[in-house]
Protein backbone atom coordinates (compact mmCIF):
# COMPACT_ATOMS: atom_id res chain seq x y z
CA UNK A 1 0.00 0.00 0.00
CA UNK A 2 1.66 3.40 -1.04
CA UNK A 3 2.02 5.79 1.90
CA UNK A 4 -0.02 8.95 2.29
CA UNK A 5 1.48 12.23 2.34
CA UNK A 6 -0.23 15.25 3.46
CA UNK A 7 1.39 17.64 0.74
CA UNK A 8 -0.09 15.46 -2.13
CA UNK A 9 -3.39 16.92 -1.34
CA UNK A 10 -2.96 20.47 0.75
CA UNK A 11 -3.73 22.77 -1.68
CA UNK A 12 -0.79 26.03 -2.16
CA UNK A 13 -1.42 27.45 -5.60
CA UNK A 14 -4.24 27.81 -7.62
CA UNK A 15 -6.07 24.26 -8.72
CA UNK A 16 -8.43 23.80 -11.65
CA UNK A 17 -10.79 20.68 -10.27
CA UNK A 18 -11.37 19.50 -13.48
CA UNK A 19 -8.32 18.45 -13.25
CA UNK A 20 -7.90 16.76 -10.00
CA UNK A 21 -8.52 13.13 -9.44
CA UNK A 22 -11.87 12.17 -7.39
CA UNK A 23 -10.36 8.02 -7.21
CA UNK A 24 -6.71 7.78 -6.03
CA UNK A 25 -5.35 4.04 -6.57
CA UNK A 26 -3.19 2.69 -3.83
CA UNK A 27 -2.84 -0.63 -4.51
CA UNK A 28 -4.42 -1.82 -1.49
CA UNK A 29 -8.20 -3.73 -1.17
CA UNK A 30 -10.54 -2.78 1.58
CA UNK A 31 -9.51 -4.72 4.46
CA UNK A 32 -6.25 -2.69 4.20
CA UNK A 33 -7.60 -0.18 3.82
CA UNK A 34 -9.55 -0.55 7.15
CA UNK A 35 -6.31 -1.71 8.98
CA UNK A 36 -4.66 1.55 8.31
CA UNK A 37 -7.25 3.52 9.20
CA UNK A 38 -8.03 1.60 12.73
CA UNK A 39 -4.15 2.03 13.72
CA UNK A 40 -4.93 6.07 12.67
CA UNK A 41 -8.22 6.13 14.81
CA UNK A 42 -6.06 4.76 17.29
CA UNK A 43 -3.31 7.55 17.51
CA UNK A 44 -5.48 9.86 16.76
CA UNK A 45 -8.04 9.21 20.29
CA UNK A 46 -4.61 8.99 22.48
CA UNK A 47 -3.40 12.38 20.78
CA UNK A 48 -6.81 13.90 21.59
CA UNK A 49 -6.13 12.53 25.62
CA UNK A 50 -3.01 14.29 25.46
CA UNK A 51 -4.68 17.42 23.77
CA UNK A 52 -7.19 17.40 26.85
CA UNK A 53 -4.54 17.57 29.59
CA UNK A 54 -2.29 19.87 27.59
CA UNK A 55 -5.59 22.31 27.44
CA UNK A 56 -3.97 25.28 24.90
CA UNK A 57 -5.01 24.31 21.62
CA UNK A 58 -8.25 23.47 19.85
CA UNK A 59 -9.30 21.28 16.81
CA UNK A 60 -11.65 22.85 13.59
CA UNK A 61 -12.10 20.07 11.23
CA UNK A 62 -14.16 21.71 8.27
CA UNK A 63 -15.92 19.34 5.65
CA UNK A 64 -17.03 20.03 2.68
CA UNK A 65 -18.61 18.21 -0.55
CA UNK A 66 -21.28 17.75 -2.63
CA UNK A 67 -24.43 15.56 -1.62
CA UNK A 68 -23.37 12.20 -1.22
CA UNK A 69 -19.56 12.80 -1.06
CA UNK A 70 -19.66 10.28 2.41
CA UNK A 71 -19.17 13.32 5.35
CA UNK A 72 -20.88 11.63 7.57
CA UNK A 73 -19.70 8.14 7.34
CA UNK A 74 -16.17 9.51 7.86
CA UNK A 75 -16.80 11.45 10.69
CA UNK A 76 -18.32 8.45 12.00
CA UNK A 77 -15.29 6.20 11.20
CA UNK A 78 -12.62 8.84 11.93
CA UNK A 79 -13.22 10.05 15.34
CA UNK A 80 -15.09 6.41 16.25
CA UNK A 81 -12.18 5.85 18.98
CA UNK A 82 -12.49 9.37 20.94
CA UNK A 83 -14.32 9.74 24.28
CA UNK A 84 -17.20 11.44 23.57
CA UNK A 85 -16.15 14.68 25.81
CA UNK A 86 -13.38 15.12 22.99
CA UNK A 87 -14.92 15.89 20.24
CA UNK A 88 -18.62 17.56 19.00
CA UNK A 89 -20.15 17.63 15.61
CA UNK A 90 -22.17 20.56 14.21
CA UNK A 91 -24.29 20.18 10.86
CA UNK A 92 -25.16 23.11 9.67
CA UNK A 93 -28.42 23.46 7.62
CA UNK A 94 -30.50 26.42 6.54
CA UNK A 95 -30.19 29.48 9.18
CA UNK A 96 -33.07 29.37 11.42
CA UNK A 97 -35.01 32.43 12.41
CA UNK A 98 -32.75 32.99 15.51
CA UNK A 99 -29.49 32.55 13.46
CA UNK A 100 -30.69 35.13 10.76
CA UNK A 101 -30.96 37.65 13.53
CA UNK A 102 -27.16 37.69 13.83
CA UNK A 103 -24.55 37.87 10.54
CA UNK A 104 -24.03 34.82 8.89
CA UNK A 105 -20.76 33.59 10.57
CA UNK A 106 -22.23 33.95 14.30
CA UNK A 107 -23.22 30.39 14.50
CA UNK A 108 -20.17 29.35 13.47
CA UNK A 109 -18.37 31.12 15.95
CA UNK A 110 -20.63 29.97 19.20
CA UNK A 111 -19.91 26.29 17.84
CA UNK A 112 -15.92 26.81 17.91
CA UNK A 113 -14.85 23.92 19.92
CA UNK A 114 -13.21 24.06 23.86
CA UNK A 115 -9.53 24.45 24.47
CA UNK A 116 -8.47 20.64 24.21
CA UNK A 117 -11.09 19.54 21.87
CA UNK A 118 -11.92 18.71 18.48
CA UNK A 119 -15.05 20.28 16.58
CA UNK A 120 -16.35 18.55 13.35
CA UNK A 121 -18.14 21.33 11.02
CA UNK A 122 -20.15 19.18 8.94
CA UNK A 123 -20.75 21.87 5.94
CA UNK A 124 -19.51 25.10 7.08
CA UNK A 125 -19.29 28.83 6.85
CA UNK A 126 -18.54 28.06 3.14
CA UNK A 127 -21.84 27.47 2.61
CA UNK A 128 -22.17 31.68 2.68
CA UNK A 129 -20.07 31.78 -1.00
CA UNK A 130 -21.52 28.36 -2.43
CA UNK A 131 -24.61 27.21 -1.44
CA UNK A 132 -25.65 31.29 -1.78
CA UNK A 133 -23.87 32.11 -4.65
CA UNK A 134 -25.89 29.18 -6.59
CA UNK A 135 -28.80 30.45 -4.90
CA UNK A 136 -28.46 34.28 -3.93
CA UNK A 137 -32.24 34.89 -3.05
CA UNK A 138 -30.81 33.14 -0.50
CA UNK A 139 -29.84 36.18 1.31
CA UNK A 140 -32.42 38.29 1.29
CA UNK A 141 -33.24 36.52 4.25
CA UNK A 142 -29.98 37.85 6.15
CA UNK A 143 -32.02 41.34 6.42
CA UNK A 144 -29.02 43.22 5.22
CA UNK A 145 -28.49 47.33 4.39
CA UNK A 146 -28.54 48.01 1.03
CA UNK A 147 -29.48 44.20 -0.19
CA UNK A 148 -33.23 45.07 -1.20
CA UNK A 149 -32.83 42.61 -4.05
CA UNK A 150 -30.82 39.76 -5.66
CA UNK A 151 -29.65 42.29 -8.51
CA UNK A 152 -27.93 44.59 -4.84
CA UNK A 153 -25.87 41.71 -4.52
CA UNK A 154 -22.77 42.44 -6.67
CA UNK A 155 -18.95 40.30 -6.91
CA UNK A 156 -17.69 43.21 -4.36
CA UNK A 157 -20.25 41.46 -1.78
CA UNK A 158 -18.63 37.90 -2.28
CA UNK A 159 -14.53 38.98 -2.73
CA UNK A 160 -15.80 40.89 0.80
CA UNK A 161 -17.47 37.51 2.02
CA UNK A 162 -14.67 35.44 1.42
CA UNK A 163 -11.95 38.41 2.98
CA UNK A 164 -14.44 37.80 5.97
CA UNK A 165 -13.82 34.20 6.26
CA UNK A 166 -10.22 34.62 5.96
CA UNK A 167 -10.28 36.86 8.52
CA UNK A 168 -12.26 34.82 10.91
CA UNK A 169 -10.09 31.71 10.32
CA UNK A 170 -6.72 33.55 10.81
CA UNK A 171 -8.42 35.56 14.01
CA UNK A 172 -8.99 31.76 15.86
CA UNK A 173 -6.27 30.43 14.23
CA UNK A 174 -3.74 33.36 16.52
CA UNK A 175 -6.11 32.49 19.34
CA UNK A 176 -4.90 28.72 19.27
CA UNK A 177 -7.90 26.48 17.25
CA UNK A 178 -5.68 24.62 14.72
CA UNK A 179 -8.18 24.43 11.72
CA UNK A 180 -7.92 22.43 8.36
CA UNK A 181 -10.65 22.19 6.03
CA UNK A 182 -10.99 19.04 3.65
CA UNK A 183 -12.68 19.17 0.32
CA UNK A 184 -14.23 15.77 -0.49
CA UNK A 185 -13.90 15.48 -4.48
CA UNK A 186 -16.67 13.74 -5.34
CA UNK A 187 -17.49 12.74 -9.60
CA UNK A 188 -20.62 13.16 -10.94
CA UNK A 189 -21.05 9.80 -11.88
CA UNK A 190 -20.43 8.63 -8.72
CA UNK A 191 -22.90 10.28 -7.12
CA UNK A 192 -25.08 9.29 -9.59
CA UNK A 193 -24.57 5.99 -8.33
CA UNK A 194 -24.94 6.59 -4.83
CA UNK A 195 -28.28 8.43 -5.23
CA UNK A 196 -29.46 5.46 -7.09
CA UNK A 197 -28.30 3.06 -4.86
CA UNK A 198 -30.52 5.44 -2.03
CA UNK A 199 -33.41 4.40 -4.80
CA UNK A 200 -32.93 1.07 -4.73
CA UNK A 201 -31.82 0.13 -1.14
CA UNK A 202 -34.96 0.20 1.85
CA UNK A 203 -32.53 1.19 4.75
CA UNK A 204 -31.27 4.23 2.66
CA UNK A 205 -34.83 5.45 1.23
CA UNK A 206 -34.49 7.76 4.05
CA UNK A 207 -31.43 9.54 3.03
CA UNK A 208 -32.91 10.81 -0.80
CA UNK A 209 -34.51 14.01 -1.17
CA UNK A 210 -35.69 15.48 -4.51
CA UNK A 211 -33.84 18.16 -3.43
CA UNK A 212 -31.22 16.83 -4.10
CA UNK A 213 -31.75 15.84 -7.97
CA UNK A 214 -32.61 19.69 -8.03
CA UNK A 215 -29.36 20.39 -6.65
CA UNK A 216 -27.59 17.86 -8.82
CA UNK A 217 -29.17 20.16 -12.14
CA UNK A 218 -26.60 22.81 -10.20
CA UNK A 219 -23.41 20.58 -10.47
CA UNK A 220 -21.14 22.76 -13.06
CA UNK A 221 -21.93 26.38 -10.67
CA UNK A 222 -21.00 24.29 -7.30
CA UNK A 223 -17.74 23.03 -8.91
CA UNK A 224 -17.22 26.54 -9.94
CA UNK A 225 -17.42 28.35 -6.85
CA UNK A 226 -15.93 25.43 -4.89
CA UNK A 227 -12.71 26.35 -6.82
CA UNK A 228 -13.02 30.12 -6.48
CA UNK A 229 -13.18 29.67 -2.78
CA UNK A 230 -10.54 27.07 -2.23
CA UNK A 231 -8.07 28.82 -4.32
CA UNK A 232 -8.89 32.27 -2.51
CA UNK A 233 -9.25 30.46 1.61
CA UNK A 234 -6.19 27.92 1.13
CA UNK A 235 -3.92 29.61 3.83
CA UNK A 236 -1.14 28.70 5.81
CA UNK A 237 -3.47 29.22 9.20
CA UNK A 238 -6.47 27.30 7.50
CA UNK A 239 -5.29 25.03 4.56
CA UNK A 240 -7.69 22.99 2.13
CA UNK A 241 -7.04 19.65 1.46
CA UNK A 242 -8.93 18.05 -1.73
CA UNK A 243 -9.23 14.28 -1.17
CA UNK A 244 -10.60 12.63 -3.45
CA UNK A 245 -13.88 10.80 -2.69
CA UNK A 246 -14.80 8.25 -5.22
CA UNK A 247 -14.07 5.35 -3.04
CA UNK A 248 -15.17 6.18 0.83
CA UNK A 249 -12.96 3.77 2.54
CA UNK A 250 -10.08 5.41 0.77
CA UNK A 251 -11.42 9.18 1.24
CA UNK A 252 -11.80 8.15 5.01
CA UNK A 253 -7.77 6.75 5.53
CA UNK A 254 -6.75 10.26 3.71
CA UNK A 255 -8.35 12.45 6.16
CA UNK A 256 -7.15 10.68 9.62
CA UNK A 257 -3.96 10.34 7.82
CA UNK A 258 -3.59 14.01 7.33
CA UNK A 259 -5.34 15.34 10.48
CA UNK A 260 -2.75 12.96 12.32
CA UNK A 261 0.55 13.83 10.40
CA UNK A 262 -0.49 17.73 10.43
CA UNK A 263 -0.90 17.58 14.58
CA UNK A 264 2.55 15.94 14.82
CA UNK A 265 3.87 19.28 13.92
CA UNK A 266 2.96 20.72 17.28
CA UNK A 267 5.00 19.19 19.30
CA UNK A 268 4.55 21.47 22.20
CA UNK A 269 1.03 19.81 22.60
CA UNK A 270 2.29 17.23 25.59
CA UNK A 271 0.83 16.12 28.92
CA UNK A 272 1.34 18.43 31.67
CA UNK A 273 4.53 17.72 34.39
CA UNK A 274 3.15 17.14 37.86
CA UNK A 275 3.76 19.86 40.40
CA UNK A 276 6.99 18.74 42.46
CA UNK A 277 5.38 18.46 45.66
CA UNK A 278 3.00 16.00 44.64
CA UNK A 279 5.52 14.37 42.64
CA UNK A 280 8.04 14.07 45.12
CA UNK A 281 5.54 12.36 47.54
CA UNK A 282 4.03 9.73 45.13
CA UNK A 283 5.53 7.00 46.73
CA UNK A 284 3.84 8.34 50.66
CA UNK A 285 0.42 8.79 48.74
CA UNK A 286 0.92 5.11 47.44
CA UNK A 287 1.62 4.20 51.16
CA UNK A 288 -1.37 5.51 52.46
CA UNK A 289 -3.61 4.10 49.99
CA UNK A 290 -1.74 0.21 50.49
CA UNK A 291 -2.67 0.98 54.03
Amino acid sequence: MKSIDPNDFKIVDKISLKKIPTLLDIKADDDEKQEKLEKVQKKLSELQDVMYSHNKYAVLICLQGMDTSGKDSLIREVFKEFNARGVVVHSFKTPNSTELEHDYLWRHYIALPEKGKFAIFNRTHYENVLVTRVHPEYILGENLPGINSVKDITPKFWKNRIEQINNFEKHISENGTIVMKFFLHLSKEEQRERLLRRLEEGKHNWKFSPGDLKEREHWDEYQEYYEEAINKTSTDYAPWYIVPADDKEMARYIVAKIIWEEMQKHTDIKEPELDEEIKSNIEKYKKELGA
